[in-house]
């Protein structure tokens, strides 16, 4: 049984109990005359009505949002639980005012029998049971509307145990003490409506419970890429909250680990509580432990642009930096002059103190080419003429995996991989295979694109 049957099982039984109970005493209280065991069946029927209420709330409730309640419908039982409120005050009134107006009158005669007496043993015991079904499910739900009719069947525990007082009072010969006992009733059932009253007015006029918002945040602030909780608002929506949250991360990070810190963060307050919807935004932030490479090349992808081979020269008062970047190579000279303008004046605006720049523009090809294979004669003199080349530059240990293509144009591309020692610098590797690359191409003038992967002698 799912989470609502269990809701709306329980929900049913109270109304049966509830009517049970009203017509009992109602007709008990007739016979005998007391005004007790009469406000008694006036709050039993209070509770069938409130019964009843969150019967038709349990049921509405578990409705999925649509287009027109985009919170869904939880708010149905703290609209229930309003209702119940309402009348729980009406009657409280009530009682006290037939009470005080038999004190005044003096006397009533008041028949204490046997099944007077048995029919509030009877009501202690079935509102006993409907409290304990009410507050187990009411706790496995999260249901407002149910903790609301647990709370009634709990009052009338009390309150039918003071009419029972009351009775055996009367019974002794203190007439007064039947009005005595309606009024602490009404009393009883409007402390109840108080508290009742109070949680659900929060509820609607979206008051975060209590230290949730706290301790979500401190949940929040365990995942590891969060800097600070920069805006948290909890909105309780029944047995649900739905959460919005700014969080501050490193602006460094990749959008990819960024968008994992976010659901890390959902999966650790979902475990805590029963999330309906969950809104993070993220407001990257520059930490104090940046390196200035870090910071140019953050600022280079704002500009849509791939900075690399940064270097810093640091003096007492000047700061040079420089770096590579990549752009369009279909651009003119004045196109993407005036890019790497735009990023070199945000760069002055970053780092204070004097800054010289110099940013070296490499073209960026994304070209789609249909390429040959050559004529076998030809690529074996080609392959003779790049080992030759390799030969001649200290620390390639080997060349292999040689392809060559001819692209429309009649021009050569090259990919090839070299071998070096494992011990060797990626630095120096770096510098060895530009020289090999450019005497390829001075060896080779037909050739327009030479690719070279470096590895480990042995991988």
């Amino acid at each position: 049984m799912d989470k609502s049957q269990k809701k709306q099982k329980v929900a049913l039984s109270s109304v049966a109990a509830s009517f049970l109970l009203t017509a009992m005493k109602l007709v008990v209280g007739i016979m005998t005359g007391s005004i007790g065991i009469i406000s008694e069946a006036a709050h039993s029927a209070l509770d069938f009505g409130a019964a009843g209420l969150t019967l038709f709330a349990v049921r509405m409730s578990d409705k999925p949002a649509d287009n027109k309640h985009h919170y869904g419908h939880a708010k149905v039982e703290s609209v229930s639980a309003l209702i119940e409120t309402g009348l729980l005050v009406v009657t409280s009134a009530w009682i006290i005012y037939v009470s005080i107006e038999r004190l005044m009158a003096g006397s009533t005669e008041i028949e204490v029998t046997w099944y007077a007496i048995a029919i509030m043993i009877i009501s202690i015991i079935v509102d006993f049971s409907r409290s304990r079904a009410l507050k187990k499910v009411a706790k496995e739900t999260n249901s407002q509307a149910l903790e609301a009719d647990a709370l009634h069947f709990s009052s009338d525990i009390l309150s039918s145990a003071v009419v029972l007082a009351g009775l055996f009072f009367v019974r002794m010969g203190i007439t007064w003490a039947d009005a005595a006992a309606g009024i602490a009733v009404a009393l009883l059932v409007g402390w109840a409506a108080f508290k009742l009253g109070k949680k659900t007015i929060d509820i609607l006029i979206d008051a975060a419970p209590e230290g949730l918002s706290e301790r979500i945040e401190e949940i929040a602030m365990t995942v590891d890429g969060v800097v600070t909780i920069d805006k948290l608002r909890v909105k309780p929506t029944g047995p649900q909250v739905f959460v919005e949250m700014v969080v501050s991360v490193n602006r460094t990070l990749s959008v990819e680990k960024v968008q994992q810190i976010c659901t890390n963060i959902e999966q650790k307050v979902r475990e805590d509580f029963p999330v309906a919807d969950f809104t993070i935004n993220t407001k990257p932030i520059a930490l104090n432990n940046e390196t200035i490479a870090e910071r140019v090349h953050v600022i280079g992808l704002n500009h849509n642009l791939h900075a690399h081979n940064i270097s810093t020269n640091l003096t007492d008062k000047n700061k040079h930096i420089t770096f590579d970047v990549e752009i369009d190579h279909q651009l003119t000279i004045k196109q993407a002059h005036d890019t790497v303008n735009a990023l070199e004046e945000e760069l002055h605006r970053e780092f204070d103190g004097e800054l010289d720049i110099c940013i070296h523009i490499d073209p960026l090809r994304n070209d789609e080419h249909s390429t040959t294979s050559l004529p076998s004669e030809e690529e074996r003199l080609v392959r003779d003429i790049i080992v030759s080349v390799a030969q001649n530059i200290e620390s390639v240990q080997d060349v292999h995996d040689i392809h060559i293509r001819k692209n429309d144009k009649q021009k050569l591309f090259i990919t090839l991989h070299c071998s070096f020692n494992d011990e060797v610098l990626l630095e120096e590797v770096h510098s060895l295979t530009s020289r090999l690359e450019g005497a390829i191409y001075q060896s080779l003038p037909d050739a327009y694109r030479v690719i070279i992967h470096a590895e480990p002698l042995f991988a």
